[in-house]
């Protein structure tokens, strides 16, 4: 049984807040990203929650626009990444580093991701990563400020992590990211089945996340980049041989930009 307790929290029209529960006080929670102040304010207020803290994975403003509102109301810490520039941070943080929020009984460790942006970070505790617009369902972040090797390292790291660790992306990206993963491998059951599944999640309003490890490294084409199929549907598309991991991958995120 999964002892973790994280809530949904849209925004905008794809975005998720995550708000981490406290292990010891359920009642007191983290926000991951609040790029609404609006949001997170309402939900506290609807569920009787405190605010005890702030993780940012990057500078992008649907992941910070609402941090300074919160920190007026409520004097909390805000870890942030140590290489960007985030209004109201007063914790930086990198590759290494771990903390905890010790009366809520919360670890969380700091990963390096570039590639989304130059400076990306995620937060990983025991059993979930909270990895911004790194690794989505099905599918990777844009190059907005890093280059596809990095992001290519950066997912190869989160590949290789436990596979029952829970991810949490701050999109609903997951349905067209499956069209797009099916395109690139049109025979593999499991993107159709899990497919067929998101669809009816998103039919009854419900979210396609948090996903897992174990599911992306079977549906998700940017983390099968080793895998025949993937390599030869990346090679149709550029109409040349790719003869390396990164050259299929470079491939892949080009095509999906287009896509």
């Amino acid at each position: 049984m999964n002892s973790l307790q994280v809530t949904a929290v849209p925004a905008f029209t794809d975005n998720y807040i995550w708000l981490i529960h406290g292990a010891r006080d359920s009642d007191r929670v983290i926000a991951v990203d609040p790029g609404d102040a609006d949001a997170v304010s309402k939900a506290l207020r609807q569920d009787d929650l405190q605010l005890a803290g702030i993780l940012v994975t990057h500078h992008h403003p649907d992941h910070t626009g609402g941090i300074v509102e919160l920190i007026e109301t409520f004097d909390v810490p805000v870890y942030a990444p140590a290489h960007e520039v985030i209004p109201g941070a007063s914790v930086r943080v990198g590759e290494g580093d771990n903390f905890s929020f010790a009366d809520l009984e919360l670890e969380f460790a700091v990963l390096d991701l570039p590639g989304h942006t130059a400076g990306h970070i995620a937060y990983l505790n025991q059993e979930a990563i909270f990895c911004g617009d790194t690794l989505f369902s099905g599918g990777c972040g844009r190059l907005l400020g890093g280059t596809a090797a990095q992001l290519h390292a950066s997912l190869s790291r989160l590949a290789a992590l436990p596979i029952t660790t829970r991810v949490y992306c701050t999109h609903e990206y997951t349905v067209g990211n499956l069209m797009f993963a099916l395109a690139v491998e049109p025979d593999n059951s499991a993107i159709e089945a899990h497919l067929q599944e998101c669809q009816y999640l998103r039919s009854q309003g419900r979210p396609t996340l948090p996903t897992s490890i174990g599911v992306e490294l079977n549906i998700n084409p940017f983390l099968r980049v080793k895998m025949e199929t993937v390599k030869r549907s990346a090679e149709r598309h550029a109409e040349r041989s790719l003869n390396d991991d990164l050259a299929v991958f470079t491939t892949l995120r080009d095509w999906k930009n287009h896509f």
